[in-house]
């Protein structure tokens, strides 16, 4: 009977402990912040580690709400938040298990839109709620006022400030080598009334990825264009890549875009888990089709140019999930320019002539994106005018040939 006691005092000692540890591993979640933007509302929920989570919707009330796993609530924090927002009526938040916070947005209607995404220094996960037709008819707004004024192109320095990016060989820091490239393009098109050019920062300071695609948001720019240089340990790895927002199983790819996104690879590869969340919508908002061809004018151009001047190499165009593109509601791309790693490629970088190389190829690429845009779109105005139209249209065309 003792050593049954004995045994019995041992296996309760033993399961407090784990349970203690287990407790300690769980995520904190420290504090919730929101504000209004462009197209909805956003909220911050920032925790004390990377986290897993899960989605759900209610009706009768309209609820959107987010479960975050093995974790615990801040008990200074409030617990509802009254929202003076077109899209959410109020936020609650609370424990809803020992394990479980659940995040409540009470909607004002049920006609809505959603993106998350979880970044890293420090841990956080923003969600976006937003209505589709409200975004629709202010950016059709902008649109067609934009007809009779300009192209608005948002260009994104990547890095700045604390954020350094790579560093090559010989000390060259990315952030420099990308804001001057950005600065050259802006006065390639400066003189041309057709372009108006918005860069997310024009001076060495720090910008969170989020924050980059909310200014072309807010701007309803038509292209969103992040410049970097790449890295690899591999001193060797040379050559240009340009690439699209979208998962990828490619370790090289998914190497680069952990370094972009400031994450680790490990973190980087649980991502897939989450990416139906942190990509919802994203393929027809982002209009993905817009985005292959712009990569593809921008890459051509760049690695037409740097080929035979330099004799760069063609790495291709790629994809992986940038945190920097995810929330873009334009055609979108990152080029990664050349390899500030290699100490061919730094040299290159240090020269002027080089950068003012790519600076026009990436202003050749986004002109030929919409000229060739424009046709496809007078091609397909045609194909469904109406018989009557399009007999006029031809006669006209007809007409102007024998002028």
């Amino acid at each position: 009977m003792r050593r049954v006691l004995i045994f019995f005092v041992y296996f309760i000692s033993f399961f407090l402990i784990f349970s203690w540890i287990k407790a300690e591993e769980r995520i904190q979640v420290k504090d919730i912040r929101y504000y209004n933007v462009s197209h909805g509302l956003r909220v911050v929920i920032e925790t004390s580690g990377a986290i897993e989570f899960s989605r759900g919707q209610l009706k009768n009330p309209e609820r959107l709400f987010f479960d975050l796993k093995n974790a615990f609530l801040n008990k200074e924090l409030k617990k509802e938040f009254l929202i003076d927002s077109s899209v959410v009526n109020k936020i609650r938040i609370g424990q809803f298990d020992s394990t479980t916070v659940r995040i409540v947005f009470d909607l004002l209607k049920s006609e809505y839109e959603f993106k998350i995404i979880q970044l890293e220094d420090p841990f956080r996960i923003v969600i976006d709620v937003y209505y589709e037709a409200d975004r629709q008819s202010k950016f059709e707004k902008d649109k067609s006022d934009k007809i009779a004024l300009k192209r608005r192109i948002v260009i994104d320095p990547g890095h700045g400030g604390k954020d350094p990016g790579a560093i090559g060989p010989s000390g060259l820091m990315e952030k420099d080598v990308v804001l001057d490239i950005a600065l050259k393009v802006r006065e390639l098109l400066k003189s041309d009334p057709q372009y108006e050019i918005i860069l997310t920062r024009d001076r060495d300071i720090f910008l969170p990825l989020n924050e980059r695609t909310e200014i072309a948001n807010r701007a309803g720019a038509d292209l969103f264009i992040s410049i970097h240089a790449n890295a690899s340990p591999n001193f060797y790895a040379h050559g240009i890549e340009t690439y699209l927002l979208n998962w990828t199983d490619d370790e090289e790819a998914i190497r680069v875009a952990a370094r972009e996104n400031a994450i680790s690879v490990k973190r980087m590869k649980e991502l897939k888990g989450e990416l139906g969340l942190m990509l919802a919508s994203l393929e027809r908002e982002a209009k993905r089709d817009d985005s292959v061809r712009l990569a593809g004018y921008i890459h051509s151009a760049m690695t037409g140019s740097l080929k035979n001047s330099f004799s760069r190499r063609d790495n291709g165009l790629k994809q992986a999930l940038f945190y920097v593109l995810v929330g873009a509601r334009m055609p979108s791309c990152l080029l990664e320019i050349s390899y500030i790693s290699n100490p061919d490629e730094e040299r290159l970088l240090m020269d002027d002539s080089y950068r003012m190389r790519i600076a026009q190829s990436i202003v050749d690429g986004i002109k030929n994106y919409f000229i060739k845009s424009d046709r496809v779109k007078k091609v397909k105005y045609l194909k469904h005018s109406s018989p009557t139209k399009s007999k006029k249209l031809n006669h006209k065309k007809t007409k102007t040939k024998n002028l």
